[in-house]
């Protein structure tokens, strides 16, 4: 490492970790005291981050209030530096983070919710993608339809959680009802996020429409994913899943399964 990628390494280290910086490094203004810029410095770095972490997860500082939510994001730094100069990536370890979290503990629920605002905050930053081609999946001869491979957006992510964590986020989205009332204790739910027109959309998926989801997005040939799906939920109707996925844009393209 080279003096200046040395010297780099060293200032950043003193503003991320609150390492004590070597006096040469300090002695650069005699009029402006240095630990009055440093903490300029390391209060952008927070305040950055900080900022980025507000903007995944808007739900999560609604929940908890501002004054928590900065407690919990100064933790949160404190542990997870950024290691990019994206802070689209930063935030990633947040869900595993609540959850260890002491003073969240009363709040169990917390955890999956920031696992599907995760799953929006990427859904809403993903490589955009074509529609489904109806007109040419049309040209398929039936006999091939069990050799299908149905192409997800990049934006479609599944979330299992045992909260209706699609309910409290559609409670704490701008312009909903402040009259809400949300069962925590209704069951487990799966949430299916989204985007379409640009829009990041979250809605609820049965067991067996997300079983078979999942078996398109793992690249699973449609006769193969359907018979999964069927042998453990009888209930799944292939008729009614295709034309909802259709319509939120999940479904993106196709190929056929190649042939030995």
């Amino acid at each position: 490492m080279n003096a200046w990628s040395d010297d780099l390494s060293r200032f950043a280290m003193g503003i991320v970790r609150r390492h004590e910086l070597p006096s040469d490094m300090l002695a650069i203004n005699p009029n402006y005291p240095a630990a009055i810029a440093i903490e300029v410095y390391r209060n952008n770095y927070l305040g950055n981050l900080h900022d980025a972490l507000a903007g995944a997860y808007p739900v999560i500082e609604q929940l908890v209030g501002k004054v928590f939510f900065r407690l919990l994001t100064r933790q949160f730094i404190a542990q997870h530096p950024s290691r990019s100069g994206n802070l689209h990536h930063y935030g990633e370890q947040m869900a595993s983070f609540v959850a260890a979290f002491e003073p969240a503990q009363g709040l169990a629920y917390l955890s999956d919710v920031a696992s599907l605002e995760w799953a929006c905050h990427r859904a809403y930053f993903a490589d955009d993608a074509g529609t489904l081609d109806v007109v040419r999946l049309g040209q398929i001869s039936p006999e091939q339809y069990p050799d299908l491979i149905l192409h997800t957006h990049p934006a479609c992510h599944v979330v299992r959680s045992a909260y209706p964590v699609a309910s409290i986020w559609h409670a704490h989205q701008p312009g909903a009802s402040a009259d809400f009332h949300i069962d925590l204790d209704s069951g487990a739910s799966i949430a299916l996020v989204s985007r379409k027109d640009d829009v990041v959309r979250v809605s609820e998926l049965t067991e067996a429409d997300a079983a078979w989801l999942q078996g398109m997005q793992a690249g699973i040939p449609l006769g193969e994913a359907t018979a999964a799906t069927l042998a453990i939920h009888s209930e799944f109707a292939l008729q009614a899943a295709l034309p909802s996925l259709l319509a939120q844009d999940v479904l993106t393209g196709f190929s056929l399964r190649a042939m030995p």
